[in-house]
């Protein structure tokens, strides 16, 4: 059942505003970051990443023991899961280093998020960087939010228009294809980690990042190769990119797929921006662990520097804070939440939906 980053600068955050009718919205932000600092949970929590990171090491240990001396078995497949697994767990890890979660150095940060992504998982850290903090500024903000953008699959109602042949098809029936299409998106991020450093402008860092990439994407599967054969090699290869895609897909997708989609120019405040586009995920530790602590996806946009450990503890703040100034709060199942956006890609995949129509953002208007 349904329950209905961009931070504000540093120096917002030490600075209370006045209190007028006009930044009433504003205050209501720093209300809620006094709750949570009150809790003492914006403190790091350098115990729990340091447990994250050992088992990280340890799971890339296992995985790659069991390829080197499993053999030339079928076996190797179920490794090959577990790679998928384990580089995605690395992904979470990744993302909270992005965040300026584990370090007080943002430099120590930016370089552990650097490695990770780079020669880890195989992602460019900066194309990473520079989307994400896109998408935590404007989430669901129709034009500005990149993980919107019309692609392969239609995201905003109307630009289906125009869609024939095997695409036209590919968009009507888009819902029913959304997951087995995750299952080519590892392909896709590292093309575009590849693209973003032959391509993009002012990455920083370039070298650096190159070198870690074209170790991850060349070393690997030629490992793999010299180690399986050609037959098994490419069968391993295919199965550990699946289930890398749909990992990643099936984790981040809940978080703003089939929520609300806001207008460019609508004038909204930060928290009820990130509050009304965002969605979590009900469940106990293993949901918590399996998705990297993002189930907790409003907390994360509202504090986009919380320690992903504490987004359980400051859920009940947020939801009482919400439930006081009448903001809708999303939390659903996550077999739900996958029903939500089944149907809702469906639905603008036969030009159906209109997030104009939205009661929420039209009291925005």
């Amino acid at each position: 059942m349904t329950t209905t980053t961009e931070a504000p600068p540093r120096s917002a955050q030490r600075t209370r505003p006045a209190r007028t009718a006009r930044n009433q919205q504003t205050n209501d932000y720093f209300d809620l970051a006094e709750r949570a600092t009150a809790a003492g949970l914006m403190g790091r929590r350098v115990g729990w990443y340091a447990a994250r990171a050992a088992f990280l090491v340890a799971g890339l240990a296992l995985a790659f023991t069991l390829l080197l001396t499993l053999g030339d078995t079928w076996w190797q497949l179920a490794v090959a899961v577990l790679f998928g697994i384990v580089f995605t767990q690395g992904a979470f890890l990744g993302h909270d280093a992005g965040h300026l979660q584990i370090f007080r150095s943002g430099r120590h940060n930016e370089w552990a998020a650097r490695i990770i992504a780079n020669l880890v998982v195989g992602l460019s850290h900066g194309w990473w960087a520079r989307k994400h903090n896109k998408h935590h500024g404007n989430p669901n903000v129709i034009g500005k939010d990149g993980d919107i953008a019309t692609g392969a699959l239609v995201f905003v109602p109307g630009e289906e228009v125009g869609r024939t042949g095997f695409m036209g098809w590919v968009t009507r029936h888009q819902g029913y294809l959304f997951f087995p299409m995750l299952m080519l998106f590892g392909p896709v991020l590292h093309a575009n980690a590849v693209q973003t450093l032959a391509t993009t402008p002012a990455i920083k860092h370039r070298t650096a990042e190159g070198l870690l990439l074209g170790f991850r994407l060349i070393a690997f599967p030629t490992l793999v190769f010299l180690t399986l054969g050609p037959a098994l090699g490419a069968a391993f290869m295919v199965v550990q990119l699946a289930t890398f895609g749909l990992y990643m897909g099936a984790t981040f997708a809940p978080n703003h797929k089939g929520m609300p989609l806001l207008p460019k120019d609508l004038k909204i405040d930060f928290l009820r921006r990130q509050v009304l586009t965002s969605r979590n995920i009900r469940g106990g530790w293993f949901t918590d662990i399996a998705m990297g602590g993002l189930n907790y996806q409003i907390e994360h946009h509202i504090f986009p520097r919380m320690a992903s450990v504490n987004l359980k503890q400051a859920r009940p703040i947020v939801q009482a804070f919400c439930a006081e100034r009448d903001i809708p709060y999303t939390e659903t199942g996550l077999f739900e939440s996958y029903g939500i956006i089944t149907a809702y890609l469906n639905r603008v995949g036969l030009g159906e939906a209109n997030p104009m129509d939205c009661p929420i953002v039209a009291q925005y208007r």
